[in-house]
């Protein structure tokens, strides 16, 4: 507060009017350095004068111009006027200029130190106008907190939200950019970092368009819009996420990657992914979480069958080989692959991981995070892999010949091999293979095990109920006869308080494929996806669409989620 709110000025006036007391001036100005509000908000509050009063008064005395504020359009306030440090400190509103000069709205024409600050700050010739406290006040609410409406911080914990910690993962002395004035925006990110975590999400998305904002979770492979920000708050969401994240927040023209780590307490914190994308309409920010959680699953909680895990263990034994696991974005690649390595990741071997990023940190192993602009590849990485006497090695992707090349190599001299690559099938990522220019012996020599994989929302186990689905129909989505003539009970999603939209977690749907010498044959003869994946179903094989349908006849999803994430 201004100290020249407490002035002597206005007590003298008061005093001399016959207002008020000596002894009720001293009491209001001790009570107002105490509450740290203004003189005359002070009078108003304890009902000594009103408001009213108090302006009629100041006219008469000073003759400044008198100006009914509840009748001035605040939107016409031009933004650049709107110092909003001043505004709070003074509580004062700039209203207009003409020219040089630059009208202030003020309850108390006696604080000059507030024109000087703000003619000084905006180099303009301040000229005060005199209105009602009550009307100022509620006039300087709204300017003041307009751009924070609409966050939905109404009834939440500010001090706990706002006590939350963005680990510092630099080195430098920078400043993070924190200030009073974006306290709001810092509660209100980590308000929805902590409802993004506690809701499951895996990812957030924090988009601008022209007319709206919005910000949506995935939550079980789903997109749900969560909140719908203040167009105008743009810039600040997108600004505070580059500062937690370490990014240049004068950068909007270029994409950028970095990460956040989030101290919840002093034993718990969380990873994000940031990535940025210049749109029309600003910067799309998508946060990935990172949960250590996931990684330390065991093997029977990720959705295998049985006979699938004892193959996928089985390879994961040997000495020797190489393990592809394939799918789309987000079909769970990385935590099929960290749940090996746990497996794997003993004390007499030594286990190197290159991964872009690195996601999850493994205690024991050793990862590295690949650089493309240091010039640290995946097969660079993978070359001084195999100079550190590596027992496991994983390759985050191959995504070329001369990493699949360097891959291949260490799968046949000794080493386990575990990559991913994005394929829709186990057999097509054997042509993929194939079509980059690996030739068909070494694939056939060195691949042991090659597992598809998708992601399918979990029933609710609250609420799902039994779906009457005719027998035919069962036959046409393609559950077999067997399975059928035994009776199945098909069940639907409902929705209740527990789930979203009857749906409550995912689970694995896994298309677990062992090179055979049958199988090898045919890739070594140059054959296509198509005769590798008949020969493996009739080897036992089952694809993506019977894993999910076998899902639907134990009760943990439905059909229609199958239909959704697997070709019919």
């Amino acid at each position: 507060m201004s100290t020249a709110g407490l002035n002597l000025g206005l007590s003298t006036l008061f005093i001399k009017k016959n207002l008020l007391t000596e002894e009720q001036i001293t009491t209001s100005i001790s009570q107002s350095r105490k509450t740290k509000v203004s003189l005359v908000t002070t009078l108003i509050h304890s009902k000594l004068l009103s408001a009213r009063e108090i302006a009629e008064l100041c006219y008469e005395e000073y003759g400044t111009p008198l100006l009914d504020l509840s009748e001035f359009d605040l939107a016409s306030i031009v933004e650049e006027l709107l110092n909003k440090k001043l505004i709070e400190k003074h509580k004062c509103l700039p209203l207009f200029k003409r020219g040089n000069r630059l009208y202030i709205a003020t309850s108390d024409p006696t604080n000059i130190a507030a024109l000087e600050d703000f003619q000084f700050s905006l180099g303009l010739h301040a000229e005060a106008i005199l209105v009602e406290d009550d009307k100022l006040l509620k006039a300087l609410e709204k300017i003041l907190e307009e751009d924070i409406s609409g966050l939905g911080l109404e009834g939440i914990d500010e001090e706990a939200l706002a006590g939350i910690e963005v680990a510092d993962t630099s080195h430098d002395d920078e400043p993070t950019g924190d200030s009073s004035d974006d306290a709001p925006i810092v509660i209100y990110i980590n308000k929805i970092l902590t409802d993004a975590i506690r809701k499951g999400a895996s990812d957030l998305h924090f988009e601008p368009y022209e007319k709206r904002y919005r910000i949506r979770f995935r939550i079980d492979g789903i997109l749900h819009e969560v909140s719908e920000p203040p167009v105008n708050l743009s810039n600040r969401i997108s600004a505070r996420l580059k500062v937690m994240s370490k990014l240049d927040i004068a950068e909007r023209r270029v994409p950028q990657d970095g990460r956040i780590k989030m101290k919840l307490s002093r034993t718990k914190s969380i990873d994000f992914r940031v990535s940025t994308l210049p749109t029309i309409w600003g910067e799309k920010i998508v946060m990935r979480i990172l949960d250590s959680s996931s990684a330390q699953l065991g093997i029977e909680k990720l959705g295998y069958e049985d006979d699938q895990r004892l193959l996928y263990e089985e390879m994961l034994a040997k000495p020797q080989g190489m393990i592809l696991v394939t799918g789309p974005t987000g079909s769970g690649k990385t935590v099929s692959l960290y749940t090996g390595l746990n497996i794997l990741n003993t004390e007499e071997r030594n286990i190197s991981t290159a991964e872009d990023p690195v996601e999850i940190n493994l205690e024991g192993v050793n990862q590295v995070h690949i650089n493309l602009k240091a010039g640290l590849t995946f097969a660079s990485a993978l070359r001084s892999f195999l100079r550190q006497d590596p027992d496991v090695v994983m390759v985050g992707e191959i995504r070329d010949l001369e990493t699949a090349e360097i891959a291949i190599k260490a799968a046949q001299t000794g080493h386990l091999v575990l990559s991913t690559l994005h394929t829709n099938s186990a057999a097509e990522t054997l042509t993929r293979l194939i079509n980059m220019g690996v030739p068909g012996y070494n694939i056939a020599s060195s691949v042991n095990l090659i597992i598809a994989q998708r992601l399918a929302r979990r029933l609710c186990p609250a609420c799902k109920q039994v779906e009457d689905v005719p027998v035919a129909e069962l036959q046409r989505l393609g559950f077999q006869e067997a399975d059928i003539s035994k009776g199945i009970s098909v069940f639907k999603p409902v929705g209740c308080e527990l789930c979203s939209g009857g749906y409550k977690g995912r689970v694995g749907i896994y298309e677990v494929m062992k090179m055979s010498d049958e199988i090898a044959r045919i890739i070594m003869e140059g054959g296509n996806s198509l005769q590798i994946a008949t020969l493996a179903k009739q080897q036992g094989m089952r694809d993506l669409r019977q894993s999910g349908l076998l899902k639907v006849i134990h009760g943990v999803t439905s059909i229609a989620e199958i239909n959704r994430v697997t070709s019919f």
